[in-house]
């Protein structure tokens, strides 16, 4: 299974960080992150944080990377002006 969230994490430096919590939680989840910058017009501009694995507790990813000052999203299918 694949999930793909939107994001605010606007660097490298911090997404890196986010993706080392989310492993502490997740041991078995493939988790990468793809940034735009600058991210100024979230949700249109954004980084993606993809997650790959058996099983995916999307409303836990989604809380702690919240809980970490940050939006987060499942990526929806729309069309940004």
């Amino acid at each position: 299974m694949i999930e793909v969230f939107t994001t605010n994490i606007p660097n490298q430096v911090l997404a890196k960080q986010m993706i080392e919590e989310l492993k502490t939680y997740f041991l078995d989840l493939q988790i990468h992150f793809d940034l735009e910058a600058p991210i100024v017009n979230y949700p249109c501009d954004h980084s993606i944080l993809r997650v790959e694995g058996a099983t995916i507790n999307v409303q836990h990813i989604i809380s702690l990377i919240n809980k970490n000052g940050y939006e987060c999203h499942i990526l929806e299918d729309k069309t940004c002006h």
